[in-house]
């Protein structure tokens, strides 16, 4: 599986009017940089199935689902990731350990966590939830 450049795609801005998942995925994908993670994959295609980024540190693979939101919105970016999105993110990460990472001793888990981006005034506010889905299913 390539990898895609690191470099952001989208400028990321602050502007209300410039909300966009591609702006969301590039202010969490920098905030991974800055803590350390590699980027191995972005808008990972698995069939039906897409992984916003997968990252590395060390011995742990995340794949990590962003959600971004403005600051006024009526459902918060983590209450936004539904049943059928964790399901699919599930089969996600068990195909990406069973087919890429499981016969790498190098990597010890393939979890899943949730980033959100909330837009307001000033800078996008980050948060990321460690192991925020189960990817037993």
């Amino acid at each position: 599986m390539a990898s895609r450049p690191e470099g952001p795609r989208h400028p990321v801005s602050s502007s209300l009017g410039d909300l966009s998942g591609g702006a969301a995925e590039d202010a969490v994908a920098a905030r991974l940089l800055s803590e350390g993670w590699a980027i191995l994959d972005r808008r990972l295609r698995i069939g039906k199935l897409e992984v916003d980024i997968v990252a590395r540190r060390g011995d742990v693979v995340s794949c990590v689902e962003v959600r971004g939101r403005r600051i006024d919105a009526l459902v918060t970016a983590i209450d936004s990731v539904d049943w059928k999105k964790k399901r699919f993110l599930a089969r996600a990460a068990r195909w990406l350990w069973s087919r890429r990472f499981g016969d790498d001793k190098s990597v010890r888990v393939v979890r899943i966590d949730v980033a959100t981006v909330t837009f307001g005034p000033g800078d996008p506010v980050i948060e990321i939830v460690e192991g925020a889905i189960d990817p037993s299913g």
